[in-house]
């Protein structure tokens, strides 16, 4: 069904597509679980340079592991640590082009050199977020971020997602 990979010099090209593929995927689906799995999925095969894609739902203080593709992960993150955390405590997408760089990352998979983390917001509130790792330097960039923020939320607010706390 989705068979092709981003590359750097199409992004702006397929980004559209797979914002469209997203819309077929959960048109007809309301259950949450079942469409964060589909989507951790469908963009873990269809991003290229990837190597983890998945969702942390707000628990409380903490985010805890979601549906995801990729290599077994950290279950339980704090709200404020790592790139996931700090993501909730300051309301806003982080793009890290190295993750080396970044104070207090948490290394769930040693070979993840980028990373891009999106808030999902429902009725206000951050709920999760979505975190794609790379085995990439400087993997994401400005244009990821835009896309990825619409896919986000597309998602959320057509597939009947509710606040899991």
């Amino acid at each position: 069904m989705f068979s092709f990979e981003i590359t750097a010099h199409d992004r702006k090209n397929q980004y559209p597509l797979i914002l469209k593929q997203l819309q077929h995927l959960i048109e007809e689906e309301t259950d949450w679980l079942a469409n964060l799995s589909n989507s951790a999925a469908h963009l873990f095969h269809t991003l290229g340079q990837v190597n983890w894609v998945g969702f942390y739902l707000r628990k409380q203080d903490q985010l805890v592991l979601g549906p995801f593709q990729g290599k077994p992960a950290c279950v339980r993150i704090p709200v404020g640590k790592g790139v996931c955390g700090t993501a909730v405590a300051e309301n806003k997408t982080i793009l890290v082009p190295n993750v080396h760089q970044f104070p207090g990352h948490i290394a769930c998979d040693a070979e993840t050199k980028s990373e891009i983390v999106i808030p999902l917001r429902f009725q206000g509130e951050i709920i999760g977020v979505l975190d794609i790792d790379s085995p990439e330097l400087e993997r994401f960039n400005e244009e990821d971020q835009t896309y990825l923020e619409q896919y986000v939320e597309y998602l959320v607010s057509h597939t009947g997602l509710i606040s899991p706390n």
